[in-house]
């Protein structure tokens, strides 16, 4: 059993591209013990147990955000297992407006699909971890968001995606904000630090690799930051790498 005195952190889609990055940042620099949160569990264990070999901490969880068994099974495991989450990194997303033909969803069921996975299920696994955060010395939640959610920068004709319908991920995105607003609130009373990270455009499957994209490891940045952020740090803020992103 990995020693409870490491920080424990849980990262959803933990098993690839930003998510893996967080993972691995977070055990090979910060000496966490990082929970691979993932919907095929057979890959978060190859990563948990990359990690292992590699000589840090690590474990997986079977985890699909979209279903409330998958969240009751793995966070009923964390506790058994360690009693208290340090960590939660709401990192799961998809992105499916950029779907074709038959592909693409229609509307109700494009923001059905997309809120589902990036703002729901993003909720329901943070509030099946409240018990656990609240019994954290220094509890941290960070949900990735991204910059396409700021109603602020959606005016902006400048953006490189500003003549590109992604109406259902962007919003989604924007709600992603809310819910890190409100859960900074919920636990504002054991002085945890709740904020939304924009990786920014990052090489991964989500975004079909894009060729402008930076590295995971670039994209895992700030949010390994405000992972490792000592008590009293920011809370209830919207950042990148690079400082602010307006909400």
């Amino acid at each position: 059993m990995p020693s409870t005195s490491k920080t424990i952190a849980l990262i959803s889609g933990g098993n690839a591209g930003i998510g893996l990055a967080v993972a691995t940042q977070l055990a090979k620099d910060h000496g966490y013990h990082v929970i691979i949160g993932s919907r095929n569990e057979s890959a978060g264990k190859d990563v948990a147990a990359t990690l292992v070999s590699d000589g840090f901490s690590a474990s997986a969880v079977q985890l699909d955000v979209t279903s409330d068994t998958s969240i009751e099974i793995a966070v009923r495991k964390i506790s058994e297992e360690f009693g208290v989450l340090d960590v939660l990194i709401n990192n799961a997303g998809i992105l499916i407006d950029t779907l074709e033909g038959n592909e693409k969803p229609k509307t109700r069921e494009l923001f059905n699909q997309t809120y589902n996975t990036n703002v729901t299920g993003a909720a329901c696994l943070t509030e099946a971890c409240l018990p656990l955060l609240r019994k954290a010395s220094v509890p941290r939640v960070i949900f990735v968001s991204s910059r396409m959610g700021s109603v602020s920068e959606a005016t902006n004709k400048e953006t490189l995606y500003y003549n590109i319908d992604y109406k259902a991920y962007d919003a989604s995105k924007a709600a992603v904000n809310m819910l890190a607003i409100n859960y900074a609130r919920i636990l504002e009373d054991v002085g945890a630090m709740v904020n939304a990270v924009c990786p920014g455009l990052v090489q991964t499957k989500l975004t079909k690799f894009h060729p402008y994209g930076t590295s995971v490891e670039l994209g895992a940045v700030r949010i390994v930051q405000l992972a490792t952020a000592e008590k009293g740090g920011p809370t209830a803020t919207f950042s990148d790498k690079d400082g602010v992103v307006p909400w």
